[in-house]
């Protein structure tokens, strides 16, 4: 076997023994689903006919087709805090050291982690789409469009895994990476995905339309409901392609430190 193929081998038994902890351990993997559930159901049946009016005209009965997109983007940012919760306690238990005495690929852990992580956080996702179409969430995407929608919100759950990782191999307590990826969690709604941004104030406006959420939701929901997308596809591809990049170096880094 090559090399390459030894890493693979090897990622893919990382990867199973992730989604083995996952499944005998659902703590970490049930509020994944639960809290954007919660979050939809909150927006929907609570704030819903109070915030469909800021939405524009005739929508208050129909905020959940504004909402979804954005509580399915949420649900990406929380399977962040499990990757690094699970990353932190790997190295903080010593498994780490010994799966480097064991003749595997170096990049095999971290992939195995990013990898199930990213699973998890994909099912989760597809249970929200369920549950919001329960609620009244009625899109009119394209098989083409759904595939679309499927392939961004892939790139950005990895982006985020590769980020929470890194967090995790860079915090010092399990308690410490449970809390890093928190501001993740909060900056969907810092965007576009609760109300549109020109309803806010200047200065918050400025920040929900340049940081990378923003683009990601207008592009979901252009998909998912036919809104204009104009330019926010390609740049929510090259935030997510960044991001990626960003916290796979700076998670390669940290592992060879560690």
């Amino acid at each position: 076997m090559s090399t390459l193929s030894y890493a693979v081998a090897d990622s893919a038994t990382m990867l199973r023994r992730n989604l083995r902890h996952a499944l005998r351990y659902p703590s970490m993997t049930i509020p994944v689903v639960a809290i954007p559930v919660v979050m939809l159901l909150l927006f929907v049946y609570v704030f819903g006919n109070a915030l469909g009016s800021g939405v524009g005209p005739g929508a208050e009965g129909h905020y959940v087709d504004y909402v979804a997109p954005g509580i399915i983007l949420m649900a990406t940012t929380y399977g962040s805090v499990s990757v690094a919760v699970s990353v932190c306690s790997d190295m903080t238990e010593g498994i780490v050291n010994r799966f480097r005495t064991l003749s595997i690929s170096r990049a095999a852990v971290l992939n195995g982690h990013v990898l199930g992580g990213a699973v998890q956080t994909l099912f989760s996702v597809v249970l929200v789409v369920g549950a919001a179409l329960l609620t009244g969430f009625r899109p009119n995407a394209t098989p083409l469009e759904w595939l679309a929608t499927a392939g961004l919100l892939t790139l950005v759950v990895l982006a985020l895994t590769w980020l929470a990782a890194d967090m995790g191999l860079r915090a010092r307590t399990v308690e410490a990476a449970s809390n890093a990826p928190t501001p993740l969690t909060f900056l969907p709604f810092l965007g576009s995905a609760i109300v549109p941004t020109d309803s806010m104030p200047t200065a918050v406006r400025w920040f929900a339309e340049y940081q990378p959420f923003t683009p990601v939701t207008e592009t979901l929901r252009g998909l998912l409901m036919g809104t204009e997308i104009g330019n926010s596809a390609l740049i929510a591809v090259a935030w997510c392609l960044g991001l990626t990049v960003l916290g796979y170096f700076r998670a390669r880094s940290a592992y060879d430190k560690g």
